[in-house]
């Protein structure tokens, strides 16, 4: 019998992880996704540290009212840019979590580099 999805991805996930690590300078960029929602961090992991998060649960991202799952990613991708932007982060790591990069996470890529990240 094969890998679960789960499993699959989990295996994935540990295998990007032993080589995504992140700093203050270059934090890691991580990111989990739910059957509806999508959520990203900023990870300082010297520090053990979340500098700046976001998510398609932020009240910026629910009150626009979009109905594609990719335009709400490729939203809260450009909102992470512009907060780490704030933040005096300009380069990162990307770390997809073992997900594969297309769909909602090549979305949330994009948004992220025209919110002004650079990876």
């Amino acid at each position: 019998m094969g890998l679960t999805k789960l499993d699959r991805r989990n295996r994935i996930r540990n295998r990007i992880r032993k080589i995504v690590n992140g700093t203050s300078s270059t934090p890691r960029i991580s990111v989990y996704r739910s059957n509806k929602e999508i959520y990203v961090q900023l990870i300082d992991d010297q520090k053990g540290k979340t500098i700046v998060s976001a998510s398609s649960r932020d009240k910026e991202i629910s009150e626009v009212k979009l109905s594609a799952k990719i335009e709400i990613a490729y939203n809260v991708g450009k909102r992470i840019g512009k907060l780490a932007s704030k933040a005096g982060i300009s380069t990162v790591k990307f770390d997809r979590g073992g997900y594969l990069y297309h769909g909602r996470i090549k979305a949330l890529a994009d948004g992220a580099r025209e919110g002004g990240l650079k990876f």
